[in-house]
C-alpha cells in the first residue's frame, strides 16, 4: 500500500465516522490523485479539449465531488475512486453541452478533428470518424450506466489507456477477470449505442 493510498483509506474512515474536516482533506488528496485521470479523459474529449485545460476540468470536478461527499460516505477507496471518475465524466458532459449549446462558443467555431485522439472516442460507425456531440455525449452517458465493476474497467482501459494486466493490478483482480468485464462492457455499450462500441484492445 502506498503512502497516498494509506492516507486516503484513513481519511475515508474519518469521513465515515462523521469527521467534517475529513471531506476537505479528501478533496486536497484528490487534487493529485486524479490529475492523470482528468488529463486522460480530457484527451478523449475533443469537444472540450479546445476550450479547457486539465486543471480547469479537475477543479470543477472536485467541486462536484466535494458536494457529493456531503451526502455520500464511500465504503472503500475503490468506491471513492469511482465517485471521483463519475464527477469528472459528468463535468466533461456539462462543459461540452455548455460550449456547443445555442449560445456556446463552440457552436460558432469550426474545429478540425485529426489524429486518433481527436475522434470521439474512436467509436466505429462504419466511417471510423463519428464526430457529433450527441454521439460523444451518448457514449459517456452509456459508460455512466454500466455496472460498477465494468465501469471501473472502462475507466482504466479506455480513459487511462492501461493494459489489461495494468488494469488487473490496479483493481486487484485477475487479468482474465478484466478481459471478461471489458468484453461485457463493450457489448453493453454496443447495444446502448446501436452498434458502436470501444475498439477491442
Amino acid at each position: 500500500m502506498t503512502t497516498q493510498t494509506a492516507e486516503a483509506e484513513f481519511l475515508l474512515q474519518r469521513h465515515r465516522d462523521g469527521d467534517a474536516s475529513a471531506r476537505d482533506a479528501l478533496i486536497g488528496l484528490a487534487q493529485s490523485r486524479f490529475v492523470a485521470l482528468a488529463r486522460a479523459m480530457l484527451r478523449r474529449s475533443p469537444h472540450v479539449r479546445r476550450w479547457e485545460e486539465t486543471d480547469d476540468l479537475l477543479q470543477a470536478a472536485l467541486l462536484r465531488l466535494h458536494r457529493s461527499l456531503a451526502d455520500v460516505r464511500p465504503e472503500s477507496l475503490r468506491h471513492f475512486d469511482n465517485l471521483a471518475a463519475a464527477q469528472i465524466r459528468r463535468e466533461l458532459i456539462d462543459m461540452a453541452r455548455g460550449y456547443y449549446g445555442p449560445e456556446g462558443l463552440g457552436a460558432h467555431h469550426h474545429t478540425e478533428h485529426s489524429g486518433p485522439d481527436a475522434r470521439l472516442g474512436d467509436l466505429p460507425d462504419g466511417s471510423g470518424r463519428p464526430e457529433s456531440l450527441d454521439e460523444w455525449v451518448a457514449f459517456h452517458e452509456a459508460v455512466e450506466r454500466l455496472p460498477d465493476d465494468e465501469r471501473q474497467v472502462v475507466d482504466r482501459i479506455w480513459y487511462k489507456g492501461l493494459t489489461h494486466d495494468e488494469a488487473a493490478e490496479a483493481l486487484g483482480v485477475a487479468t482474465k477477470t478484466i478481459q471478461r468485464r471489458w468484453a461485457s462492457a463493450r457489448l453493453r455499450l454496443r447495444d446502448a449505442l446501436h452498434g458502436d462500441a470501444p475498439p477491442h484492445t
